[in-house]
């Protein structure tokens, strides 16, 4: 490795280089029609990958005018069928820019108002908090405490609507960040039930369909399930993601290194993209209100100095997962600064997903895998990788 690579340098000091006897043996396929990983990127993949027990693992860089695949093991320990970059993964809570994507659409369409409450779409949550709590503070986390997950007595759709009609707000809305899947799950039904089509059907036409991204799924069919990788858990049982509620909305997308790739170049390049979708694409990473160093935008966070590692780790740490963050204004800055580094984590029980992208230098990084690894490390192997690239 080199020593150049001082982020990744301080990764690996951490205990991570070091290779026990049993431990897996990472085999490396690259697309036949991409070229070799920048120098040191393997060994930091296969350093992650072995301390970890990752069965496999796929990951895109994107760089102006190229994106290149890079595949690591096995999608299957069972099978030993290995990882592509056509291979499926879950993404987790990296599905949360999908929808926060579908409601800025659907508010640029005039479809629905962000700023509305959220009661004017969920009409049965009409009387309820939600009359003073708006669609943009449910895509934010700032609506005033809901919780990370719903309880888990509330299982059914009648369910979901009780839970949030008797729900309190334990903080002004707008005042606090708390990372939540009940939040922007809310804001995924409003706009499902503002338009009256599925969240599905509306997942569909107004993004999958127009970005071409023809291998993401909610539900996979059955002429892709054999490029489903099988999930593992920390004591290496196989797993897949279990139906909750709304899980389309907050966690339930299965998707390909080589389509979020394009969810990223269209995010870096909404000119890509024509009407409706071009204004939504250059909406969700805007950051709404700032906790600490983190820009909290619609579905996106990001952060103005990428250089700064430990302010990217800050940002991702269990505390702000976890714990309550008071919100305030941004300074100012645009979201085209050269270094501003835009990111959203994800996981399932069985699989862990990353994806950052650097609008002003178009250039990206897609990290997925099939274990639950730390987010800490998934974010010291991107800032790795992109301290390679620059």
């Amino acid at each position: 490795m080199k020593k150049r690579i001082t982020p990744f340098s301080r990764f690996a000091s951490k205990g991570l280089s070091a290779c026990s006897a049993g431990m897996l043996l990472v085999t490396v396929a690259h697309a036949a029609n991409t070229a070799a990983a920048p120098a040191g990127v393997d060994a930091m993949v296969q350093t992650v990958m072995q301390a970890h027990q990752i069965p496999g693992m796929a990951i895109a860089i994107i760089q102006p005018g190229k994106t290149t695949y890079h595949n690591y093991g096995v999608a299957s320990r069972e099978t030993g069928q290995p990882v592509r970059e056509t291979t499926l993964f879950e993404i987790g809570s990296l599905s949360k820019p999908f929808t926060a994507l579908v409601a800025q659409r659907a508010e640029t369409e005039g479809r629905i108002d962000l700023s509305a409450p959220a009661s004017r779409y969920v009409t049965a949550l009409r009387g309820s908090a939600f009359d003073r709590i708006t669609l943009r503070q449910l895509g934010t986390y700032s609506a005033g405490g809901l919780p990370l997950q719903f309880p888990d007595n509330v299982t059914t759709p009648a369910d979901v609507l009780a839970y949030y009609r008797h729900w309190q707000p334990v903080h002004p809305a707008g005042s606090t960040r708390l990372y939540s899947n009940p939040s922007i799950g809310l804001m995924g039904l409003a706009a499902s039930q503002a338009t009256g089509e599925s969240f599905a059907g509306l997942l569909g036409t107004t993004v999958l369909q127009p970005l071409g991204m023809n291998s993401t799924y909610l539900q996979v069919p059955p002429e892709a399930r054999s490029r489903y990788a099988m999930g593992y858990t920390a004591a290496g049982k196989p797993v897949r993601v279990n139906p909750g509620p709304l899980d389309e909305e907050t966690y339930g997308v299965k998707s390909t290194t080589a389509d979020m790739a394009g969810f990223l170049l269209a995010h870096m390049d909404p000119a890509r993209s024509k009407g409706a979708l071009r204004s939504a694409l250059q909406q969700t990473r805007v950051p709404v209100y700032c906790a600490g160093q983190t820009r909290q935008g619609l579905g996106w966070e990001s952060y103005q100095d990428w250089k700064n590692l430990d302010v990217l780790l800050a940002g991702n740490s269990n505390q702000m997962v976890f714990e309550p963050q008071p919100v305030k204004a941004c300074l100012a800055g645009t979201m085209n600064e050269p270094d501003v580094w835009v990111n959203k984590t994800g996981s399932t029980a069985g699989f862990g997903a990353y994806a950052v992208f650097l609008p002003a230098r178009q250039t990206g990084i897609v990290i997925l895998a099939n274990r639950n690894y730390p987010i800490a490390d998934r974010i010291r192997l991107a800032h790795g990788i992109l301290t390679a690239l620059h």
